[in-house]
């Protein structure tokens, strides 16, 4: 079980936590918190959960989670100062706070991978996934789902990036939450940094991507498309190089 004093004990945050929600089973915390009419309206709002019986990632990826072995929830944003034309770098926040956390509890290096990955060694360990709902142009809510493999150490299903977990990673079992904790204490740093300099968010998650430079193939659907990883653009779309030319690409899988 989550021992939720031991976690609050080392919550270091203002903002980002305080409003923390515990479950044991739920259909899909991104879902739960994207629903206004679950009530739930706080900025910073955490909602963990054991097990998700939906849990998914991009294009309804199922996200398999052993229960009470990793960390699955949920971070719901309100603050209109965070819900700007350039939300979508806060995809890049919350995964760079994966790798920050990891990095500074278990000096383990870390790689990101376009757009919502962490990896060690080559393979995925955490996965994020934001969500949002609008009206009209404007943003309302947005959802930051995140994955991390604590201490699993089985995985079922096929996968293009191997999975692994902290526990395979250092053969030790490692403390939740400790680090949930050191993960919402990064994340809420990381976002103070995003509203000062959203481009400094893109420098640091650019220094840790390896694949720039690259030969690279992007799948999206049945398309492939295939140049040399160029750069992510201020909006942290990639910009994917091909005899000479730039096409933006907003969506796909990138492999070597």
């Amino acid at each position: 079980m989550f021992n939720l004093e031991n976690f609050d004990i080392k919550l270091n945050t203002d903002v980002i936590g305080r409003n923390f929600v515990y479950t044991d089973e739920i259909e899909s915390t991104n879902s739960f918190l994207l629903n206004k009419v679950n009530k739930f309206n706080t900025d910073g709002t955490v909602l963990l959960a054991e097990k998700q019986n939906n849990g998914h990632g991009r294009n309804n990826k199922v996200w398999y989670s052993t229960r009470g072995y990793n960390l699955t929830f949920s971070i719901l944003l309100t603050n209109k100062k965070y819900l700007s034309k350039r939300f979508n770098i806060l995809n890049f926040a919350a995964s760079l706070a994966v790798a920050n956390a990891i990095e500074n509890l278990y000096q383990l290096r870390t790689e990101l991978k376009w757009p919502n990955d962490v990896l060690v060694n080559g393979k995925k360990i955490a996965g994020i996934l934001m969500e949002s709902i609008s009206n009209g142009i404007k943003v309302e809510r947005l959802v930051i789902g995140i994955g991390i493999n604590v201490n699993q150490i089985l995985f079922q299903g096929n996968y293009n990036i191997p999975p692994t977990s902290l526990k395979l990673e250092l053969n030790n079992i490692i403390d939740r939450e400790r680090l949930l904790a050191e993960y919402l204490n990064n994340f809420e740093e990381t976002l103070n940094k995003f509203e000062a300099s959203p481009n400094d968010i893109l420098k640091d998650w650019k220094s840790k991507c390896e694949l720039i430079g690259e030969k690279i193939s992007i799948s999206e659907g049945e398309s492939i498309r295939y140049g040399i990883f160029d750069d992510i653009d201020e909006e942290g779309f990639l910009l994917l190089k091909n005899n000479g030319k730039i096409e933006k690409i907003y969506l796909g899988d990138v492999n070597i």
